[in-house]
């Protein structure tokens, strides 16, 4: 099969189209054609310097994942040849999406859902399983409380807005002036460019931080949380700030899951949430995905097609 692999650790270029062999399902796992790969920010951070993947004997990329079902092995109730399916298999293990088949435990996966395109739901998992996570496991998000969201048009974030006002929850995001009419029309109730204005001098009483970008933004983050407040940071546990008594600040990895899926793909049905796909390329242009994320200014997310 076809599938992207990194040369060597690196820029964008490193990234190379080979022929590999096709992995086949073990115990409790299928096979799936791939017909959409989404591409994240931890692929291009991970292919620069090796992160802190568990590599395997060819070294792939990519989790997120929409595609049919090839094949199952043995034990597998869940699913059967032909049928739709999306998610983020092995993180954070290699799972290798940027490829014509993958293999995944058949847990980490969920039916695609039916009103999306393949490119649509390989936009979702990873991204919107973070902010499913951070949002709804780890800060238990109530109606009625002030949840701000850092880079609200970004990939995790734009699914966090749409997630919180699902929620039931005033929803706060900061973005570019430009893309404020977007994260409006996803249901913010306000918005701050946070280029020209310190967020923390014209918000406050916050219940929920969603801290996509770490550093001094969630260190600035803390002065605006209530008593009681909770701050989840996603780059990393060093940008997770001290916190007075009373309030809470977190570091979330996302993890494979199928519930957590599911409720996602029930979000998508009531028409509560919808991906913003910013670029969709195909697979062997992967390394100019990569390119264009490292920018740093992409809306939603950016998808490779398989096929």
């Amino acid at each position: 099969m076809r599938a992207v692999v990194v040369e060597k650790w690196g820029g964008p270029e490193n990234l190379v189209e080979r022929d590999v062999e096709r992995p086949e399902p073990g115990l409790g796992e299928v096979l799936v054609r791939v017909h959409a790969a989404g591409v994240n920010p931890v692929d291009w951070k991970t292919r620069a310097s090796g992160g802190l993947i568990a590599w395997g004997d060819v070294p792939a990329v990519g989790w997120d994942v929409s595609g049919t079902v090839e094949a199952v092995g043995p034990g597998v109730g869940l699913f059967r040849p032909g049928d739709e399916v999306y998610g983020m298999p092995l993180f954070p293990r290699q799972a290798g999406a940027y490829a014509e088949y993958v293999v995944a435990p058949a847990r980490h996966l969920a039916p695609k859902p039916a009103g999306l395109t393949h490119v649509q739901a390989a936009a979702l998992p990873l991204a919107a399983l973070t902010a499913w996570q951070a949002l709804v496991d780890t800060a238990d998000v109530q109606p009625g409380e002030r949840v701000l969201i850092h880079a609200a048009a970004g990939g995790v974030g734009h699914l966090a807005v749409q997630i919180a006002k699902a929620r039931g929850a005033h929803v706060i995001g900061t973005a570019s002036a430009a893309k404020h009419d977007l994260v409006r029309q996803l249901g913010a109730d306000e918005v701050i460019d946070y280029r020209t204005v310190r967020f923390e001098d014209v918000v406050g009483d916050i219940d929920v931080v969603l801290d996509g970008l770490g550093g001094e933004t969630a260190r600035r983050s803390v002065s605006v949380l209530r008593d009681g407040g909770r701050l989840v940071t996603l780059p990393g546990p060093d940008d997770v700030p001290a916190t007075p008594e009373g309030q809470r600040a977190v570091w979330v990895l996302v993890e494979p899951d199928h519930h957590g899926l599911r409720e996602i793909t029930e979000l998508v049905e009531q028409g509560a949430l919808k991906p913003v796909v910013d670029t969709v390329l195909p697979l062997h242009e992967a390394a100019t995905a990569h390119g264009i994320g490292e920018q740093g200014r992409t809306t939603g997310k950016i998808v490779l097609t398989v096929g």
